[in-house]
């Protein structure tokens, strides 16, 4: 794990975007690492969120890099669209495609970070051929499309697992994580934790983002030095 740090990333999918900029000014202020982004399509998963003119607008506003999350059918249609706009890591859901190496080709030509996105049921498995091209791998631990819910433990043991197969590799996990059980989840071995409402609807997203950043690295640095 040598080189891996940790990284929040605030989502925006919980922000209140009527005051959109304030508010990633205040994760900017707590310490944030990275802004994320959900793009869905109303078909891969049950809802619509954000578009290209949103992470353009981010990109323009954010000193933050922006991990854009596509939870959308055929993602190869728009890779090209959401690195033009400023996302510098693109995810995209690996049961959307039938063609994921063909897919990371793509983002990688557009010289942004690769990253593949894996349900909560979807084994390991899928990464055996394409693993040695990702930069990040992300476990969602909730089932993809809505804000607010609540982290599966079973995914729990797949981070290790996967931990323990890529050392090296980043590993994000999305859903339900908050300040809670932000450690157990680090110390499974994700490093760049996303986490959305247990931030934006806080009193203090500032405090909240630090506080966040704070236990993780706690976490992070007890797991390394075990």
């Amino acid at each position: 794990m040598e080189g891996l740090t940790i990284k929040i990333a605030p989502s925006i999918l919980s922000a209140d975007f009527w005051r959109l900029g304030e508010e990633v000014r205040q994760v900017e202020r707590g310490g944030a690492h990275l802004l994320h982004v959900d793009v869905m399509d109303g078909r891969f998963v049950p809802n619509i969120s954000v578009g290209v003119p949103v992470v353009e607008s981010l990109k323009a506003y954010t000193i933050l890099p922006l991990d854009v999350h596509l939870m959308i059918v055929e993602p190869e249609r728009y890779v090209g669209a959401f690195a033009r706009a400023g996302a510098d890591i693109i995810t995209f859901q690996v049961e959307a495609t039938p063609h994921p190496h063909r897919v990371i080709q793509m983002i990688k030509e557009e010289g942004k970070k690769a990253g593949v996105v894996l349900n909560p049921s979807t084994p390991l498995g899928v990464l055996d051929y394409i693993l040695d091209d990702l930069d990040m791998v992300l476990l969602m631990s909730v089932n993809p499309g809505f804000g607010g819910q609540k982290f599966i433990p079973a995914v729990m043991g797949k981070i290790a697992r996967l931990r323990e197969r890529a050392p090296a590799l980043d590993i994000e996990v999305d859903g339900g994580i908050g300040l809670a059980n932000v450690q157990e989840v680090v110390g499974a071995g994700a490093n760049v934790i996303v986490a959305g409402s247990a931030i934006f609807n806080s009193p203090d997203p500032c405090e909240t983002t630090r506080e966040m950043v704070r236990l993780a690295r706690e976490a992070w640095e007890g797991r390394t030095k075990a």
